[in-house]
């Protein structure tokens, strides 16, 4: 029989954490005080994600939120710090990835993603393309933890839920993914990750 599919998240499992040089660079492109951007910014990022605006409009809102105006140069230092500050990745991970997919084991992806970081990561790392299915926020119109997002997987992977482990480094999210009839992995490191695939694999859950 096929191995079952692994669905990952992409930010804190394959992708690093947003970084602190980028988040400081963030504040002092928006010139704001850190709290009141940090309020902002997080506030207003489901609908980006879900691809419901755009970054400029993104960045419009989050400016009037502040009460503040940023200009067109500004809107676009902004953008470009924002997607900097989520770009860099684990090459364990990415490396075990490949693994996976040479070996034959259906991957898919299913990520928070605005357009303009989607964008970045498609046309900057070619081991997207080891995915059967990539599943961004913005694109699917659905973000975890979701329920539907979750189902959209499902659809477009053509695997019943059991057959699917979600992988992801929020507990939110992992149980929404189990709550649908996944099996759900709360990521810490690799090798513990990898301990998983072999008991599931060997049907021991």
């Amino acid at each position: 029989m096929m191995p079952g599919t692994v669905l990952f998240d992409l930010f804190g499992v394959l992708a690093r954490q947003q970084s602190a040089e980028g988040r400081q660079c963030l504040v002092r492109t928006a010139g704001v005080p850190a709290p009141d951007f940090w309020d902002a910014y997080w506030a207003l990022r489901p609908p980006y994600d879900r691809g419901e605006t755009d970054g400029p409009g993104y960045w419009q809102q989050v400016a009037a939120r502040l009460a503040v105006t940023f200009d067109a140069r500004q809107t676009a230092a902004l953008i470009a710090a924002d997607v900097a500050s989520w770009s860099a990745v684990d090459p364990e991970m990415i490396a075990l990835v490949e693994e996976l997919a040479d070996r034959g084991r259906p991957i898919g992806l299913l990520s928070n993603i605005p357009e303009e970081l989607a964008h970045h990561y498609e046309t900057q790392h070619a081991w997207l393309d080891r995915f059967a299915v990539r599943a961004f926020s913005c694109r699917i119109g659905r973000a975890k933890p979701e329920p539907a997002a979750y189902h959209w997987c499902r659809r477009a992977l053509s695997d019943p839920p059991h057959r699917i482990l979600f992988v992801d480094d929020r507990p939110e999210n992992v149980r929404a993914a189990e709550e649908v009839g996944m099996h759900g992995h709360l990521f810490t490191t690799r090798a513990r990750l990898r301990a998983r695939l072999d008991r599931w694999d060997a049907g021991a859950g």
